[in-house]
């Protein structure tokens, strides 16, 4: 059982990342769609990677640059796999009229200006959310940001449906059990203990909101989602987290 789980947790995280794998890990459509509730776990990875570069490049230079490194780590880690997804939903959904022209257009590799100011501007807002927080709360707000959005997208997977019949998310595509959901839920809520218990509520309501948000756009232009879908839905909920630690009602 043990070795299952662990090929499970491989699977999510070479499905996600470029990090390696061992080499005995198998691959099927099974594995990753059992994969799913490893999804926050991944985001943990990641997030604690990202806060171990801010941490140690602080060192040596100011917060703006660590923030920027913290990021450019979490991006090359990713190889940008979410960011893809987000500028790709945003092109389809900005420039499609119907179902069938929005998911031609986020099928298209190509990245439209909706997709390229969308970007831009969702890496700044990151950026400047993050180097407003306190020093030592940028490494706990990666580590629970990346761990919390990854759980608001694997919320789309017990919600809504699977649209395309093919596509790189098809294999994620059977609806995810509730126990399954629960066990994601614990991963993603770990983190979230280290900051202040206010702070960390009002972070989990900004980022519930996006993704009801996202997931309300979504089933009605759509009917539900695809792999672009749960990437956009990853990223504007980590934002959204950053924004509600921000909340200052003084």
């Amino acid at each position: 059982m043990l070795k299952r789980e662990l090929e499970y947790f491989f699977g999510a995280l070479r499905f996600f990342t470029r990090l390696p794998v061992p080499a005995w890990v198998g691959h099927s459509s099974e594995a990753l769609d059992r994969a799913t509730r490893y999804f926050p776990a991944v985001g943990l990875l990641i997030g604690a990677i990202a806060a171990l570069v801010f941490v140690l490049t602080s060192y040596l230079w100011p917060t703006t640059l660590a923030v920027l490194a913290a990021m450019a780590s979490s991006l090359y880690l990713t190889g940008a796999f979410h960011e893809d997804g987000w500028s790709d939903m945003v092109d389809g959904f900005g420039g499609g009229w119907d179902k069938a022209q929005i998911l031609a257009i986020m099928k298209d590799s190509r990245i439209g200006s909706f997709g390229a100011i969308a970007l831009v501007m969702l890496l700044l807002a990151r950026f400047c959310a993050l180097i407003e927080l306190d020093w030592l709360e940028i490494p706990l707000a990666l580590l629970a940001g990346h761990t919390l959005s990854r759980f608001a997208a694997t919320t789309l997977l017990r919600g809504l449906d699977y649209v395309r019949d093919e596509g790189k998310a098809k294999p994620l595509a059977t609806r995810i059990s509730w126990g399954e959901l629960g066990f994601a839920g614990l991963t993603a809520l770990l983190p979230l203990l280290l900051l202040p218990p206010l702070a960390a509520l009002l972070g989990c309501l900004f980022a519930a909101l996006a993704t009801l948000w996202l997931a309300r756009l979504f089933q009605r232009q759509i009917g539900g989602y695809t792999g672009d879908c749960l990437g956009a839905t990853q990223q504007l909920s980590e934002v959204a987290f950053y924004c509600g630690l921000l909340c200052n009602f003084s």
